[in-house]
């Protein structure tokens, strides 16, 4: 194989990019190969992974620098063989994720080439009734963390009377060891765009808005360059596809707040406003975005929806479990050997995503504590790793699901401190509209504190433990509400890292 002649596929993922990426396809340019930037494959751990096209198929080359690019060009580099049937890949079930890591996210037509607008195309043909029915059908509930079913909030918005409606996506990704939904964006926006346009389709919308934090202008820049080609290629503006439907679709950049992660706050920023959590009812989908009904949604609950109306709400709805239907893509992360992202039905236990996936802590030292579902989400002890990843099943074990963001901890890690953090974490990103957020995070560093300090520590965990109960009923939403979680999880499962300080 010649420079002239390969083909190279190195990803443009904010991911890759930190670790050389960018120089590395340079290189590779430089040397006559025709460099295509993808999305990352989501085996981070491998970064940067480049891909050769080979008679085979994708050939893949691990942690790839500058000085390694004539080698990988000759063949004289050793790869990791075959991309597509690497066992790390092959097991996987990737909906979602299923052209991240394969197409040019910035090409239509590579796009269209490989699925992409059939969901769309379809959806067109039926009401939009019959739209929200599929939806319904997939059982498909809010990938960001509340579980709500998305076919039941889309018929709220469609049943609302208005002038104007409205869907809006949350891209405001905050919750430390998650990244999916950047990953997303970054490898695939068409996928977000479709969905977002079969969502203004079904419940009867003209004007949607993807919210966007402003740490990810890798994101930012690729949902951009998409949009501007939706719009020139008929996908977005008047008359989508000869339809009759109308949608404008908007980019807004947040300004950094974690609290806009919240369906409400995020509506306050997107009108001018301090981000600050709204009281309920009403509820944003009768009255959300400027007063008017808005089907509010996360990043990987839309970009699902295409998927669903190409292959039918029945066929998403035949994986998973129970009340939790169809997929989910776990992000894994912290002290672990193979972070990245894996995507699956629900139902697959911890323990085979952490020691399985994730191949166990990276320091080779016993998993001490895996924490689910943020920084406000349960740890759980590596004796409880055989837990269903589902919604309910994490319900009834005293965890969360959450964005299906997993971080890991070795043996070493100190339980109390963690507890700290967690109320650290709350009392400097509480939007501070409500006492028991605003005041309560802060009595909780304190009071745990004292505990670490020694002293009298059975009365101040008796006192956090009041504390964390204020918190939970009298919070306005999840932020002050979910933080004691973490808190009660450390007590309940590592007793020995605060009666230690005694």
């Amino acid at each position: 194989m010649t420079g002239g002649t390969a083909r190279v596929f190195v990803p443009a993922d904010a991911a890759a990019v930190s670790v050389g990426a960018d120089e590395v396809a340079a290189v590779f340019a430089a040397a006559g190969a025709q460099v295509v930037r993808t999305g990352s494959r989501g085996m981070l751990w491998l970064e940067p992974l480049v891909e050769v096209e080979t008679p085979a198929g994708r050939v893949g080359h691990a942690h790839v620098t500058p000085d390694d690019v004539e080698a990988v060009l000759t063949g004289e580099a050793a790869g990791i063989g075959v991309v597509d049937e690497h066992p790390w890949l092959t097991s996987q079930h990737r909906v979602t994720f299923a052209r991240v890591g394969l197409v040019d996210p910035a090409s239509i037509t590579d796009y269209e080439a490989r699925g992409g607008w059939a969901g769309l195309r379809r959806a067109l043909t039926l009401s939009p009734a019959a739209v929200v029915q599929e939806v319904t059908a997939s059982g498909l509930r809010g990938r960001g963390g509340a579980g709500f079913p998305a076919g039941r909030k889309w018929q709220t918005v469609a049943a609302t009377e208005s002038d104007l409606k409205l869907v809006a996506c949350n891209l405001d990704e905050g919750d430390s060891g998650t990244f999916a939904d950047r990953m997303l964006v970054e490898g695939d926006p068409f996928t977000l765009i479709e969905g977002m346009t079969i969502a203004a389709h079904a419940v009867g919308a003209s004007e949607g808005y993807v919210y966007v934090r402003s740490e990810y202008p890798h994101a930012i820049a690729a949902l951009r360059r998409a949009v501007d080609a939706a719009y020139a290629h008929g996908y977005l503006g008047r008359d989508v596809l000869g339809s009759g439907l109308d949608l404008d679709l908007h980019v807004r950049v947040g300004a950094g707040a974690y609290i806009c992660g919240e369906e409400s706050s995020m509506l306050e920023s997107l009108e001018g406003r301090r981000g600050e959590v709204r009281a309920r009812p009403p509820i944003p989908a009768v009255r959300g975005l400027w007063g008017r009904p808005t089907a509010v949604n996360n990043v990987l609950t839309l970009a699902t929806v295409p998927t669903i109306l190409a292959d039918g709400g029945a066929a998403y709805a035949a994986l998973g479990t129970d009340r939790s239907r169809g997929t989910q893509v776990f992000q894994l992360a912290g002290n672990v050997r193979r972070g990245g992202i894996v995507e699956l039905p629900f139902g697959v236990s911890l323990r085979e995503l952490v020691e399985e996936y994730g191949g166990g802590t990276l320091t080779g030292r016993p998993v001490r504590a895996v924490q689910v579902g943020g920084p406000l989400g349960a740890y759980v002890a590596a004796s409880g790793l055989d837990v269903p990843m589902d919604y309910e099943a994490l319900a009834d074990a005293g965890a969360m699901l959450g964005h299906g963001g997993i971080v890991v901890f070795d043996d070493t890690v100190d339980m109390a401190r963690m507890a700290r953090f967690a109320m650290e974490f709350c009392s400097i990103e509480s939007c501070g509209k409500c006492t028991p957020c605003r005041i309560g995070s802060v009595r909780g560093v304190e009071t745990i504190d004292r505990i670490i300090a020694g002293g009298d520590v059975e009365a101040d965990l008796a006192l956090l433990d009041d504390l964390c109960e204020t918190m939970v009923k009298g919070s306005l939403c999840a932020m002050g509400g979910l933080t004691p979680m973490p808190v009660r999880s450390a007590l309940r499962h590592f007793p020995e890292d605060f009666e230690a300080r005694r």
